[in-house]
């Protein structure tokens, strides 16, 4: 293992292990990943072995469908799939949960009740006011809420990487409203979705008609303005997400305009924005202020390549920030492009460093 780690432990190794007092880890923590033979799952696992986090048994969750398979963890690691339904969370300290919002009601409330911390990448509890909506940049403090269930929440991708970007530019000049256009990578839907842009686009080249299975349109060299189920005001639940996540993170008083499109990419959402703000605001504090914030790159040339594309940015952990300009259709605007890798910053690396806040913080 990387910086001579100790090879992880198995269940079958332990035996039942008694959960710990916190304060007590001489070695590290008892981590459980549920869903980890999931797209996220499976990047939370690489992540959590390339940040060496501070686990000294590591176990991988899935349904029974899943009993009995590997996966990677590290470099020169496996971990063994056991079946969430037999698994027993006592002596657990972390789970993270990124299974599906229905398995996820129900395990992530029994983990909790065993004695683990659950930090859940589904949209199930997001909302609930008694469980913190994290992002570790932007609002830190709010974790210490999680002594209430016992559950942290991990945003939405979208949301994730729009509220770090806005951040930096809220402190500085006070951000009155967004209006925010995603475009958004195939990964988002799952494995599912991403073969079924794969299988399209090959298909097209062999004259085979597209047959839509994920989607309700051909997604193969086109763009889809829906996202997750309508709603009754027209919007789209992907929409809503990114209202109100950024609301409960960010500041209730900030008004977002999102449309949230799908487009023919595999990992790696963008978003254009125009924000305009209560005070005045120029582009090159603006630039500054997104330059010296946590978690941001600023990769800005006003010439042919100068910008950052949603394929650029997959296996990268910023947020990428390019295309910076005023907006002059207001009188404090600014607009600008934004670029994430989903998969880690929009989900499995927002969750570990959830994860290491909380250890860093509230667990020793």
């Amino acid at each position: 293992m990387r910086g001579g780690r100790a090879r992880l432990r198995t269940r079958a190794e332990t035996g039942n292990i008694t959960q710990r007092k916190k304060g007590t880890h001489d070695m590290g923590y008892t981590v459980a990943v549920l869903g980890a033979t999931g797209a996220v799952g499976r990047e939370i696992l690489n992540i959590l072995a390339e940040r060496e986090f501070p686990a000294d048994a590591v176990y991988a969750l899935a349904s029974g469908r899943s009993h009995g398979k590997r996966v990677t963890y590290g470099e020169d690691s496996e971990l063994t799939i056991q079946d969430v339904g037999e698994f027993d969370f006592r002596g657990v300290d972390i789970v993270l949960s990124s299974p599906g919002s229905k398995v996820s009601a129900e395990y992530a409330p029994k983990a909790a009740e065993a004695g683990a911390v659950v930090i859940d990448n589904t949209s199930h509890f997001r909302m609930e006011p008694d469980v913190p909506l994290i992002v570790p940049e932007v609002n830190p403090g709010a974790l210490a809420g999680y002594t209430k269930r016992g559950i942290v929440a991990n945003p939405n991708c979208s949301t994730i990487q729009m509220v770090l970007a806005l951040k930096p530019l809220h402190e500085l000049a006070t951000i009155r409203r967004v209006v925010v256009s995603t475009y958004q990578a195939t990964s988002g839907s799952g494995k599912a979705a991403m073969d079924e842009l794969f299988n399209q686009t090959r298909g097209i080249y062999m004259n085979e008609p597209a047959q839509p299975q994920e989607y309700p349109k051909q997604i193969a060299f086109n763009a889809i303005p829906h996202i997750d189920s309508f709603m009754d005001d027209g919007s789209t639940k992907e929409e809503w997400k990114m209202v109100h996540e950024t609301r409960k993170i960010l500041d209730p008083d900030v008004r977002v305009a999102p449309t949230c499109v799908r487009i023919a990419t595999f990992i790696g959402h963008g978003e254009s924005l125009n924000v305009e703000f209560e005070d005045e605001i120029d582009e090159t504090s603006a630039a500054d202020a997104l330059r010296e914030f946590p978690g941001i790159s600023v990769v800005d040339h006003r010439e042919d390549g100068g910008y950052v594309t949603p394929y650029e940015c997959a296996g990268e952990d910023a947020v990428f920030i390019s295309r910076l300009r005023r907006d002059p259709t207001v009188d404090n605007g600014l607009a600008f492009w934004c670029v994430s890798d989903n998969l880690r910053k929009g989900a499995a690396l927002n969750t570990v460093q959830i994860a290491e806040l909380l250890v860093e913080q509230h667990l020793r």
